[in-house]
């Protein structure tokens, strides 16, 4: 598919755009799904479109269009300007990751994670990260896709008086709508992969990592800082730029060791995305509400019109909850672990480390880039409270246990504290101080046993 502009996304305004017979608004109105059909150059946008309708129309990778979704998120981060990362800004990120990898040496068994150190721009996030985001997002989008298609199963009849005489005949010449389905999954495809192509597109401006939503999304082993989101992240704090930066290479830093020596532990979160997503339903009322609501000539209007906190709802079930609560404990449990580890070692080397790390935490609570990702294309908010909370237990068990038992939890996933143990940090830590973690190790492999994901033989290269 040809990097254009996504059938019926216009390119960022122009001037003239809104001058008589341009379309806009001072010409003929609003563009309709195929552009303009009268005036200068009308005939010439409506075989355009045509074509865009015929490149959605034979996508054939799956019930949702990923090349359609990645297309529009390029052109969301464009229009909002993506500037080239420079070469002393990539320097500063080598430096930053490199000094903060070597900081976390005294304060955790897990040897270093990275392979290999880049500084993104915001295109180059989507290009690294976009992967990752499709297999997050697929259990949602399809059941989204389904919805759509299940709805021309019904027979022309059955619609209401609304519909004209002359569509109801075409209808039943094609068997009723039950004929256009095909044809409208393919379409409900292209809307879901729009919406979450925008939605991920925007959340590229509010990143500064690789790790930001505490779930590796680039290459294994590649650490990564966006210096346009580090900027952005450190402005108003009246921190210097230099401490702000190394501040969240420690986090990256932090991230990479944990998943890099963690074998099991990235699976088991895409395992915890995919058994809640299981138990989504669409709100199919809520579905043919939105149908009118849909103007793909407008991302803002399509984005409010299939919203996924009013589209998908998880079902009231105790498998749900547990699923919900699974998924919650793995993500806070990874978060929580990586704010102790990263207080141990800024604590004496960084003037604001408490500062910062109250930043990380106003961020998360106000509707940071986990909590905003998770609730529009997974359908779950996390709760701070619990990021919280899972901080307070490692700390404690630091103390308790020292760093290496405090690691060793990581070995097995029986052995990582519960939801509940969430809610009652002081008494996983009094269990805690009569367990013998070594012999529940046995057999299972110590921490830092990660099979292929052993450390580097060489330093990380900044290439």
């Amino acid at each position: 598919m040809a990097d254009r502009p996504p059938f019926g996304f216009g390119p960022p305004g122009r001037p003239g755009d809104d001058d008589p017979g341009s379309g806009g608004e001072g010409g003929q109105g609003p563009l309709g799904p195929f552009g303009p059909l009268g005036g200068p150059g009308g005939a010439g946008q409506f075989a355009d479109a045509l074509r865009q309708f015929a490149d959605l129309l034979s996508y054939s990778g799956g019930p949702v269009n990923w090349e359609l979704a990645k297309n529009l998120a390029r052109h969301t981060i464009a229009a909002k300007g993506d500037p080239s990362v420079l070469a002393n800004e990539r320097a500063a990120v080598t430096e930053a990751i490199r000094l903060a990898d070597l900081w976390l040496d005294d304060v955790t068994t897990f040897p270093s994670g990275i392979r290999k150190i880049e500084a993104w721009s915001q295109s180059e996030w989507l290009e690294a990260t976009f992967p990752v985001w499709s297999k997050l997002c697929e259990p949602i989008a399809v059941k989204g896709v389904d919805a759509m298609g299940s709805m021309l199963t019904v027979d022309p009849s059955q619609l209401g008086e609304g519909m004209p005489e002359e569509m109801r005949s075409a209808l039943s010449g094609l068997g009723g709508l039950a004929g256009l389905a095909p044809m409208f999954r393919q379409l409900g495809g292209a809307l879901i992969g729009g919406q979450t192509g925008t939605a991920i597109g925007e959340l590229a401006g509010e990143m500064v990592s690789s790790t930001d939503i505490g779930i590796p999304l680039g290459p294994e082993g590649t650490a990564a800082l966006l210096p346009s989101g580090v900027a952005a992240f450190g402005a108003g704090l009246s921190v210097d730029p230099n401490e702000v930066r190394l501040f969240l290479a420690l986090r990256e830093a932090a991230h990479h060791r944990l998943f890099g020596h963690v074998p099991w532990l990235r699976q088991h979160l895409f395992g915890a995305v995919e058994a809640y997503a299981s138990g989504i339903n669409v709100d199919m009322g809520r579905l043919r509400e939105a149908m009118p609501e849909i103007d793909i000539n407008n991302p803002e209007a399509l984005r409010e019109a299939l919203a996924g906190e009013a589209l998908f709802r998880p079902e009231d079930t105790p498998q749900q909850k547990a699923a919900l609560a699974r998924l919650e404990t793995a993500l806070a449990l990874v978060e929580g672990w990586v704010a102790t580890v990263v207080s141990a070692a800024a604590s004496t080397r960084l003037t604001h480390a408490d500062a910062l790390a109250e930043a990380i935490r106003r961020r998360r609570a106000t509707g940071g880039p986990s909590e905003r990702t998770f609730a529009t294309l997974v359908g779950l908010e996390l709760r701070p409270r619990m990021l919280r909370e899972a901080a307070v237990l490692w700390e404690g068990l630091t103390t308790a246990r020292g760093v290496e038992g405090r690691d060793a939890l990581w070995a097995h996933p029986d052995l990582l504290p519960t939801a509940e143990d969430l809610e009652d940090p002081e008494a996983f830590l009094r269990g805690q101080a009569e367990l013998d973690i070594s012999d529940l190790e046995e057999g299972e492999g110590g921490p830092g046993d990660s099979g292929d994901a052993s450390p580097p033989d060489e330093p990380p290269s900044p290439e």
